[in-house]
């Protein structure tokens, strides 16, 4: 009898068929056996739909649920993954509502497979209800309720990170700060150095001629206006992923914050504009839907209930608008590194480059400007 292949979100609309093979009941026992909070796998409850790793809710020997994700080692190192894992645990003693990472009994919290192909993170369940778990990227909130609370927590998160001192991530697939467009200096020269430690995305965009015009056209009018105010913000460890689906919640609160792989250092209004980003255009079905794909109150909201928390300052305050076309930079290029280093995926590639130009084209024509007004002029 065939077994139906296990289904992730696509880059569009339609679910597609997982890169990545299912985590198995054996291979969870026998990785759980070293965490003395799980002692054990007996059974798995969701398994994820995200595309990037397998992940899944396993019900555990000791009796509470935990959460398993396996990377590849091409994607995650155990390295990388401790560089998320010292993140949520500064944010977590700091009384931040996140996840706990939970470790083994030599006190690690990386497991690595016998032979060396896979890593895998294991956290606690967080507090709440998991109502976007199946929405695909650039879904909107389903009210203005939930947009004010995601914006409260997002400024929560920020002031628990005041203080956490990491440098930037090492060079990784799938990270999402802001090092290109954040440079004060060059921003053309940052995107070089980018690239070039990146061999397989150095390989793609050899065959894109014009991938550096690209940039010099559309992004770099916004980062001119940008630049000016880059030193007046302060570098912080921020999420870079903010989307309700990596929310849990207790009804129109947001009650914790999941989901840390594109964690990196970079500027808190850098994460609120990603938030923006992530939530407030349906960017899948913009061509579809129009003006109905964007959601210029629910950004709105966003900003307000930031504010609630944590007061912007002037200098982030006028940032924002410019930040808006630029802060998918870093993560769209991370992401072709992936699509063209790991997966191999000539298609994907090809979406994220237009992932990396065509969002700011957008926010350069009269549409995007439009929206951009809506979301940043006073109301009377």
């Amino acid at each position: 009898m065939s077994t139906a292949p296990h289904l992730v979100h696509g880059m569009g609309i339609e679910p597609a068929e997982a890169d990545w093979p299912p985590l198995t009941l054996s291979e969870l026992d026998s990785l759980l056996a070293a965490f003395p909070a799980a002692d054990g796998a007996l059974g798995v409850r969701w398994r994820s739909p995200r595309p990037l790793s397998a992940a899944a809710l396993v019900r555990t020997t000791n009796g509470p649920d935990v959460f398993v994700k396996r990377h590849h080692v091409s994607v995650r190192t155990r390295e990388s993954l401790a560089e998320e894992h010292g993140f949520l645990r500064h944010l977590a003693a700091k009384g931040a509502p996140v996840v706990q990472v939970l470790v083994d009994a030599h006190g690690e919290s990386v497991g690595v497979s016998e032979d060396g192909a896979w890593t895998y993170e294991v956290h606690s369940v967080g507090a709440g209800d998991d109502v976007y778990r199946d929405a695909i990227s650039w879904s909107p909130f389903l009210s203005l309720a939930h947009a004010r609370s995601a914006g409260r927590i997002l400024a929560t998160l920020h002031e628990s990170a005041r203080g956490y001192a990491a440098p930037n991530r090492s060079v990784a697939p799938l990270t999402g700060g802001f090092t290109i467009f954040g440079d004060q200096v060059d921003a053309m020269s940052a995107a070089e150095e980018f690239v070039a430690v990146r061999p397989a995305l150095e390989v793609f965009l050899e065959r894109k001629a014009d991938w550096r015009g690209q940039l010099e056209r559309w992004h770099m009018p916004f980062y001119e206006r940008l630049r000016p105010r880059l030193g007046d913000l302060e570098p912080l460890w921020t999420h870079n992923d903010l989307h309700a689906s990596n929310l849990l919640w207790r009804g129109d609160a947001a009650a914790t914050v999941i989901d840390f792989n594109l964690a990196d250092r970079a500027f808190a209004v850098h994460d609120l504009a990603l938030a923006i980003e992530r939530n407030a255009i349906e960017w899948v079905e913009l061509d579809q839907k129009g003006e109905r794909a964007l959601h210029a109150e629910a950004a709105r909201a966003l900003i307000a209930g930031y504010e609630e928390v944590r007061r912007l300052t002037d200098a982030e305050r006028a940032a924002l608008p410019d930040l808006l076309p630029l802060c998918h930079a870093d993560f769209a290029l991370s992401e072709l590194d992936y699509f063209a280093g790991v997966t191999k995926n000539d298609e994907n590639s090809e979406l994220a480059y237009r992932y990396l130009i065509d969002h700011t084209v957008w926010f350069a024509g009269e549409s995007g400007a439009s929206f951009l007004r809506d979301v940043f002029t006073p109301r009377a």
